[in-house]
C-alpha cells in the first residue's frame, strides 16, 4: 500500500507544484505568456486523456507492469523536464510526464482493488484518498520552498528533480514488494480505435475548459466544447459495437455507479475549484502572501488525514449513510467558510477552523464513495473502475476551476467585490456538496438491489 500511495502522491504533487514555480521558469526561460499555458497544462491534458487507456493498458498487461513502466516513464520525463534547455523542451517533456503518470496512477485503485478486502479495503482507501487531497497542497507548500531555496543556483528545477532520486527508491520498492497479478491479465488486444476516438472526444472537452478562462472564452472554446459530445457519443457506439471494449458501459450503467460516480465527482469538483479561488481571494482580494494561502489549507488536508482512516473503526451497519454524511458536513463546511468570508474572519484563525469542517467531510466521503464503487464492482472489472474514477474526477475538476474561477474573475471585479464572489461561490459549492449527497443515497441504495456479476 505504501508502494502504491507513494506513487499516487508524487502523481499529485507535480500536478500542482509547477503553479507555484511558473513566474520563476517564465523568467528564466522567457516564455511567453502562452508557453508557460503549455508547461502547466500540457501536464494535464495528457494525464487527463490517457487514464483510461493506462487502465486498460493494466488489465492487459498486469497493473504490477504497468506501474512500474509508469514510474520509468515519470522519472526520465522528470529528468528531462530538470534539465531543459529551453520552453519547447520543458512542453514536451511535460506532456512525456503526464503520460507517464497515466499508465501508472489507474494501477494504484487496481492493485487496492486486487489485493485488499474487508477492513483493509477500506482503510487503504481511506489513504488513497489522503494522497489524492494532501498531494495538492504538498506540491504549492514544496514549490515555494523549492523555488525559494534555489539550491546551487538552480532556480525551479529541483521542483522537477526531486522526483529522480525518489522516483529510483520507489522503483526499488515496487520490484520487491508489489505482488505478481497474472490472474488479473486479460490477452485481448487493446482497442485502438476506441483510444482514438476517447482521445479525441476527451481533447475536445479538456483544452477549451483548461485554456478557456485564460484566453476570455473564445468561439473556438465552446466550439470544441459542443463538439466534444457528439465525438463522446461516436465513442459509445464503437464499444458497443466491439467485443473488446476500452470501457465497460454496462459498468457505468448501474445506478450503483452512476450516482457513486457522479457524487464523487460534484464533490472533488468543488474541491479542486476551492484550491483555485481560495488562493486569489487571500492574495489578490486580502493581500495575503502566497505561503499564507498555501498554509491556509493545511487544516483542510489534516482533517481529510483524520477522516479516511477513520472510516473502518464505524459500525458496519452505518456504512451505507457515510458517503451522504460526508457531503453533508463537506457542505456545512463550506458554509461557515462562506459566513466567516462575509464577517471578515477570512484571514484569521476562524478559516482555519472552518476549512478543517470541509475537509473532514471531503475526506469522509471521498474515502466512503470509492470503498461503495469498489464493493459495487466486481474485481475482474477493478481496471475499468480504476480508470473510469480517475477519468471522472480530472473532469468535473477541470469544470469547476474553470466555471468558478471565470466566475470568481468576473464577479471581485472591481477588486473590492472579492469578498461578495467568494462568499457566493462557496456558498454555490454547500449546495453542489449537497446535491452529492442526494447523489450518494441513491447510489448507496441502489447497491441493494442484485446485479448480474459479469
Amino acid at each position: 500500500m505504501a508502494v502504491l500511495l507513494s506513487g499516487q502522491l508524487m502523481v499529485n504533487v507535480d500536478l500542482a507544484i509547477v503553479n507555484t514555480a511558473a513566474p520563476s521558469i517564465q523568467h528564466t526561460l522567457r516564455a511567453g505568456d502562452g508557453e508557460l499555458e503549455l508547461v502547466v497544462s500540457g501536464y494535464i491534458l495528457a494525464y487527463a486523456v490517457l487514464l483510461i487507456t493506462g487502465a486498460r493498458l493494466g488489465a492487459i498487461h498486469g497493473y504490477r507492469r504497468l506501474f512500474l513502466v509508469g514510474l520509468v516513464g515519470f522519472v526520465l520525463a522528470s529528468l528531462a523536464c530538470g534539465l531543459a534547455p529551453g520552453t519547447g523542451w520543458l512542453i514536451a517533456a511535460r506532456v512525456a510526464q503526464g503520460a507517464a503518470a497515466a499508465m501508472m496512477v489507474p494501477q494504484v485503485l487496481s492493485g487496492i482493488q486486487l489485493t485488499f478486502t474487508g477492513g483493509a479495503r477500506t482503510a487503504a482507501i481511506g489513504y488513497y484518498s489522503l494522497a489524492l487531497s494532501g498531494g495538492a497542497v504538498l506540491g504549492q507548500l514544496l514549490g515555494g520552498v523549492l523555488v525559494s531555496a534555489d539550491l546551487f543556483g538552480t532556480g525551479w528545477r529541483p521542483i522537477f528533480l526531486i522526483n529522480v532520486p525518489l522516483g529510483a527508491l520507489l522503483l526499488a520498492a515496487a520490484v520487491r514488494y508489489l505482488p505478481r497479478d497474472d490472474r488479473a491479465r486479460h490477452r485481448e488486444p487493446l482497442d485502438l480505435r476506441g483510444v482514438a476516438v476517447l482521445s479525441l472526444a476527451l481533447l475536445l472537452a479538456v483544452v477549451p475548459l483548461v485554456f478557456g478562462r485564460e484566453a476570455g472564452w473564445p468561439l473556438w472554446t465552446w466550439v470544441s466544447l459542443v463538439a466534444s459530445i457528439p465525438a463522446l457519443a461516436w465513442f459509445v457506439s464503437t464499444q458497443r459495437r466491439t467485443s473488446n471494449p476500452l470501457v465497460n458501459l454496462s459498468l457505468v450503467a448501474r445506478p450503483a455507479v452512476r450516482w457513486g460516480l457522479i457524487a464523487h465527482g460534484a464533490s472533488t469538483l468543488t474541491y479542486l475549484a476551492l484550491l483555485f479561488v481560495l488562493a486569489v481571494y487571500l492574495q489578490r482580494g486580502l493581500g495575503l502572501s502566497p505561503a499564507y494561502s498555501g498554509f491556509a489549507l493545511v487544516t483542510w488536508v489534516a482533517a481529510f488525514g483524520v477522516a479516511g482512516p477513520l472510516l473502518p473503526r464505524l459500525p458496519a451497519r452505518l456504512s451505507h449513510l457515510m458517503p451522504a454524511l460526508g457531503c453533508a458536513i463537506l457542505a456545512l463546511g463550506y458554509l461557515a467558510t462562506s459566513i466567516t468570508a462575509a464577517t471578515g474572519h477570512a484571514s484569521g484563525g476562524v478559516l482555519l477552523a472552518v476549512l478543517a469542517i470541509g475537509g473532514f467531510g471531503l475526506g469522509l466521503s471521498s474515502a466512503a464513495l470509492i470503498t461503495h464503487l469498489t464493493t459495487a464492482t466486481p474485481t475482474n472489472h477493478a481496471a475499468d473502475l480504476s480508470g473510469i474514477i480517475s477519468t471522472n474526477a480530472q473532469l468535473w475538476g477541470a469544470i469547476g476551476v474553470a466555471a468558478a474561477g471565470t466566475a470568481y474573475l468576473g464577479l471581485a471585479h472591481p477588486p473590492g467585490n472579492g469578498t461578495t464572489a467568494f462568499t457566493l461561490i462557496t456558498t454555490t459549492f454547500s449546495a453542489l456538496a449537497l446535491a452529492a449527497a442526494g447523489a450518494s443515497l441513491l447510489a448507496t441504495r441502489a447497491i441493494k438491489v442484485p446485479v448480474d456479476a459479469t
